[in-house]
């Protein structure tokens, strides 16, 4: 092996809860390449996406900063002129580019779908996927622009959306999750044919809805309820697909020098928009294990994700890690393992090299999320929400909840009128921070309206 710089590769899947992965506790279904992963690597179990909901925990993974100091805070919308993330936005594969990477991204963007926020325009050589939330996975139709006409740009198919550099492809009948196999195959070859190094993108639209699994996946779990079932199945399907792209790493005598994360964008969805004829069908066949929450709220269900960084040599294998972290991590991690100076760009997050290698904790450190009306910190063992949201049936949600995870990890008893003085020290916390986070926004971006900014149909109601 040469003295170049590592590689590095970031697997992102769409919707996942935390109890998705047997190496994080699911029992009723198998996902080998991944516990293979975390078994060579770090797991962690304190692992955290910086939103509930798809953009801003995108744009924190690719910044390495909170969503409110990337210019994305909620949820993008899916028509072609939609505007995204800031071209003033440093991201993780134009600093990595500028360091002399090849780049290339192989999924979900939701970035943005303007021409200014797609994937060429923030440091990516290559790449292949559709740009707004979500697709039929094979047809390849922009979910929820089924029977609309788009006067926008009339002259192309305004359902259609799968492009590779700019230009629409059509693969009807493919199934998304093994096109992105065989995708990231031609780019890792391409990528390592000039012997620099390179960054890979990965982010799967699986398990997002629609709930699509080909036969052969499905025949696999056919013990399983069909929810469940139809979730193992695509799961299984990412679970190969990550299995084959590290097989051809192997092939192509980098997997030593490939540095690679894989986590989840937010937890399971309980939203009620699973069929493009539009009923009204709640989706409950993905788990958050013992945690209270789902998609779009702040409680631990919503943000607490699958975490795995695996690196050959260079930290620890088969460790489990309870130090809490988060997805805008990555960046700084990546960064750092590319000898960048940190310190030469505003990031969030922090390098997770020392404590991949046991000589750096996190157990104190205080960490912030906002989404709509919530607010969240946690610092060591404690956690509190401002405005939590749950689907109605949690019952009642309070408008302070305080909990001690490590005696209540499921959040199950509110503790905000017992420790009075621990509550009164976050919700300071939390609502200094908040306010940051406004002021800064309004400095920087304006200040639109929430119905404008946010688009806050998450099936909460």
């Amino acid at each position: 092996m040469s003295n170049k710089k590592p590689n590095f590769i970031v697997f992102l899947t769409d919707d996942q809860g935390y109890g998705d992965l047997s190496c994080m506790g699911a029992t009723d279904f198998k996902t080998p390449s991944l516990d293979k992963l975390a078994s060579e690597g770090v797991r962690f179990t304190d692992w955290y996406t910086n939103c509930p909901v798809c953009s801003p925990a995108r744009a924190a993974l690719l910044t390495g900063r909170y969503p409110g100091n990337t210019g994305i805070r909620g949820i993008l919308p899916g028509h072609r002129k939609a505007a995204g993330l800031p071209e003033s936005t440093p991201t993780l594969p134009k600093i990595l580019k500028s360091e002399g990477y090849n780049t290339a991204m192989v999924g979900k963007w939701h970035l943005g779908l303007e021409k200014k926020s797609r994937p060429n325009n923030h440091g990516f050589d290559d790449w292949f996927g559709f740009l707004a939330g979500n697709v039929d996975y094979y047809s390849h139709i922009y979910y929820y622009g089924a029977n609309t006409k788009d006067s926008i740009m009339p002259q192309v198919n305004p359902t259609h959306d799968l492009w590779e550099n700019e230009n629409e492809v059509w693969m009807d009948g493919d199934y998304f999750t093994e096109i992105i196999t065989e995708k990231c195959i031609e780019y890792l070859r391409k990528m390592t044919s000039d012997g620099k190094p390179f960054f890979l993108y990965v982010p799967f639209n699986a398990p997002h809805y629609p709930m699509h699994a080909p036969k052969k996946y499905m025949d696999r779990f056919s013990h399983l309820p069909w929810d469940r079932q139809v979730m193992a199945a695509m799961l299984s399907a990412m679970d190969d697909s990550v299995g084959n792209i590290m097989d051809e790493l192997k092939r192509l005598g980098e997997d030593e020098n490939t540095l690679t994360f894989f986590t989840s964008d937010n937890g399971p969805s309980r939203e009620t928009r699973n069929w493009l004829d539009s009923t009204l069908d709640p989706y409950y066949g993905g788990t958050a294990g013992k945690f209270k929450g789902h998609k779009g709220s702040l409680f631990e269900g919503g943000i607490r994700e699958p975490g795995i960084m695996h690196w050959p040599n260079k930290i620890q294998t088969g460790v489990v890690s309870s130090e809490p972290c988060l997805s805008m991590d990555i960046a700084p991690t990546i960064l750092d393992a590319a000898g960048v100076n940190l310190e030469d760009h505003y990031l969030d997050g922090k390098s997770l090299i020392k404590l991949a290698n046991g000589k750096d904790s996190n157990s104190e450190r205080v960490i912030f999320w906002e989404y709509l009306d919530q607010t969240a910190v946690r610092k060591g063992k404690w956690k509190l929400v401002l405005k939590g949201k749950l689907i109605d049936a949690y019952g009642p949600v309070p408008e302070v909840h305080l909990a001690n995870l490590e005696e209540d990890i499921s959040e199950s008893t509110n503790l905000a009128d017992k420790e009075t003085e621990i509550t009164k020290e976050l919700t300071k916390l939390a609502q200094d921070w908040r306010n940051e986070i406004e002021e800064k926004w309004i400095s920087e971006y304006g200040a639109p309206s929430e119905a404008q900014r946010l688009n806050t149909q998450m099936g909460l109601k």
